[in-house]
């Protein structure tokens, strides 16, 4: 049996809770979900596999990019385990949404999971989360999911409504600022090759997912979204943020 996770994590807080969740299966293989340059095609996994998927929530659900490199993916059968990451707003139907793809996949899905980590555009809410009481508390998830890797898949009863809500287009799209020295680290790792390499300035919108990646990475903090739009979104979720939120487990 191999361990396998199918990540989409442009900024780093999911990869934080998936390494909670999977900290007790043993060495793990990762497919970056963010990689532009695999072919996703390719990627076969075997039905003795334990795989976990992790993806964020944006704005209740699953990115589109993530989404439709995962449909490329063959389960073949193998058991999966789903964990989705939000930022202390509400996740509302992309748990649902990832049962749905990864079933459509060939995955077998026998448990899923929310976590939180900080919000990556508004980034007072969840700060510094996953912390060490998620951290325990994705572990001891870890551990009952391996303990019933072998369980035959049952329904869910997963939170979010089918059909999915509406998705929205990027809301905050990064920008350089003055500080910018055009080294090109963000059109490089961008996931959704946004960003022109010989002008970083200049940015296709209809491309952009708005994962902040490109904000998050860069050396010099000079890429960022516009400080008014910023501002708007914190105080349209100011009320669902101010109650922490905690992790969530179905099995």
């Amino acid at each position: 049996m191999a361990h396998i996770q199918l990540l989409f994590s442009p900024t780093g807080g999911t990869r934080k809770a998936a390494e909670a969740l999977t900290a007790c299966w043993g060495e793990m293989r990762t497919i970056d979900l963010t990689d532009p340059h695999i072919d996703f095609a390719q990627c076969r996994l075997q039905p003795d596999d334990l795989v976990l998927i992790a993806l964020p929530s944006f704005a209740g659900r699953v990115p589109a990019l993530a989404a439709q490199r995962l449909r490329q993916v063959q389960g073949s059968g193998a058991r999966c385990a789903l964990l989705c990451v939000y930022g202390n707003r509400a996740y509302e139907d992309t748990l649902v949404e990832m049962q749905d793809l990864a079933e459509g996949c060939g995955f077998a899905v026998i448990a899923a999971a929310a976590a939180i980590a900080e919000h990556s555009i508004v980034h007072e809410y969840a700060a510094g989360r996953p912390d060490a009481a998620d951290t325990a508390r994705l572990q001891e998830f870890g551990q009952t999911i391996l303990a019933q890797a072998d369980a035959q898949p049952h329904p869910l009863g997963l939170p979010g409504n089918r059909p999915y809500k509406q998705a929205g287009a990027a809301s905050s799209i990064p920008l350089p600022t003055a500080d910018c020295v055009r080294c090109g680290l963000c059109a490089l790792r961008c996931p959704a090759q946004a960003i022109d390499p010989a002008d970083v300035s200049k940015v296709d919108k209809a491309k952009c997912i708005g994962c902040m990646r490109c904000a998050a990475l860069c050396p010099h903090g000079a890429r960022q979204p516009d400080p008014a739009v910023v501002r708007a979104i914190a105080q349209r979720i100011q009320a669902p943020c101010a109650v922490r939120k905690e992790c969530e487990l179905y099995i």
